[in-house]
């Protein structure tokens, strides 16, 4: 089996409707520009409040994808 490494980012997605759209955005917007992801991990979910009333959902993403460089 050959060796691989893969870099990790965290991103934060976000959405007027839930945390699981949320976190979908960030994978769909990371997989047009990176390539061979691997991994999603949702590592925190926070919402974004206006006078008391919820205005977003916001899901921070770790994702994972396999290193190309030198």
């Amino acid at each position: 089996m050959a060796e691989s490494v893969y870099k990790i980012v965290d991103l934060v997605g976000t959405s007027t409707e839930s945390w699981e759209k949320a976190a979908a955005a960030a994978v769909s917007r990371a997989s047009q520009t990176l390539r061979d992801l691997r991994i999603a991990e949702v590592e925190q979910l926070d919402m974004q409040l206006d006078q008391g009333q919820v205005v977003s959902y916001r899901a921070r993403v770790r994702l994972s994808f396999k290193y190309e460089g030198d």
